[in-house]
């Protein structure tokens, strides 16, 4: 089954007084690359959360962020920094103004940034709970996840196996070009060599066997049945599960080069290699837009 690398999903739940949310976006990259961000709660969980991840998720950019909240009481901080410096100038202006009376504790309290709630830490008997919780919503998220990325990966094997369709379609036609051309091909060598050998006497036998190495060498045959077996791999590799990317990813390079080397060796087949030519151009457009889909399948 082909999924896709990019996708986007979300989930959350609640254990006690605590709320948890997991949010995971995945972009296309050559190998697992996993950017995990958590809150101070869950960073000794870091280990397993990977884990998790590395076994739902083969390839691509992962971003994951946790983000967890409580819902009991908070404690209270000061900005001690804060404080100190209203109070030092407030002593300064005192001075300077030859003013009298002393700082008022709750006006201080009452300044904006002075208060602030402090995180609460989960005590022993939550951090087990809280740990559940996470695994819990992670799965989840991931599972819709991969749903999602299935979805994308169903629609993109249609593309692809259209593609592959068409390039089997034009190799059928190469094959039976190549199969009237060579033939051809080797009657004008032989007929040409007899012009350019004019008086000088050889061998008939030699002569066929030298048009023969010649024409050989435009003998397309066998680049084309790698091509189809190239082909054929790459069609049941869309049947398989798995990580299938960079597979198919070497099976398009190989194509490209038996395709290369038919374009090679087509160029002086006259007008039967212009056809062929065209074709076989028309194989390697259709490589190079599979191997841009190819770059997002996992």
């Amino acid at each position: 089954m082909v999924r896709s690398m990019t996708g986007f999903a979300q989930a959350q739940g609640e254990e006690g007084a605590w709320t948890l949310a997991v949010t995971v976006k995945a972009l296309n990259h050559r190998f697992l690359d996993l950017h995990l961000r958590l809150p101070g709660e869950l960073e000794p969980l870091e280990p397993r959360l990977r884990d998790l991840i590395r076994a739902r998720v083969g390839r691509g950019h992962l971003e994951v962020q946790f983000q967890v909240e409580s819902r009991g009481r908070r404690p209270l901080q000061a900005d001690e920094d804060f404080v100190r410096s209203y109070l030092e100038l407030y002593n300064q202006l005192r001075r300077e103004h030859n003013l009298s009376g002393e700082p008022d504790l709750m006006g201080v309290l009452r300044l904006p940034g002075v208060l602030r709630a402090g995180e609460r830490s989960p005590a022993p008997e939550e951090s087990g709970r809280l740990a559940g919780l996470a695994e819990r919503a992670l799965t989840e998220a991931l599972g819709r996840l991969n749903e999602m990325r299935g979805a994308e990966g169903a629609a993109l094997e249609r593309e692809l196996r259209e593609r592959l369709r068409q390039i089997g379609e034009e190799q059928k036609k190469l094959v039976r070009l190549g199969e009237r051309a060579l033939p051809a091909y080797h009657k004008r060598l032989t007929e040409r060599l007899q012009e350019l050998l004019g008086q000088i006497p050889l061998d008939p036998a030699r002569l066929a066997q030298e048009a023969a190495y010649l024409a050989e060498r435009s003998d397309v045959s066998e680049e084309l049945t790698r091509l189809a077996s190239h082909a054929q791999q790459f069609a049941h590799l869309l049947d398989s599960d798995g990580t299938l990317g960079k597979q198919l990813d070497f099976l398009l390079q190989e194509m490209n080069r038996e395709t290369n080397t038919i374009l090679s060796k087509t160029s002086g087949l006259q007008a039967d290699g212009l056809e062929m030519t065209r074709l076989g151009l028309e194989i390697k457009a259709q490589i190079e837009r599979l191997r841009e889909q190819v770059q997002n399948v996992e």
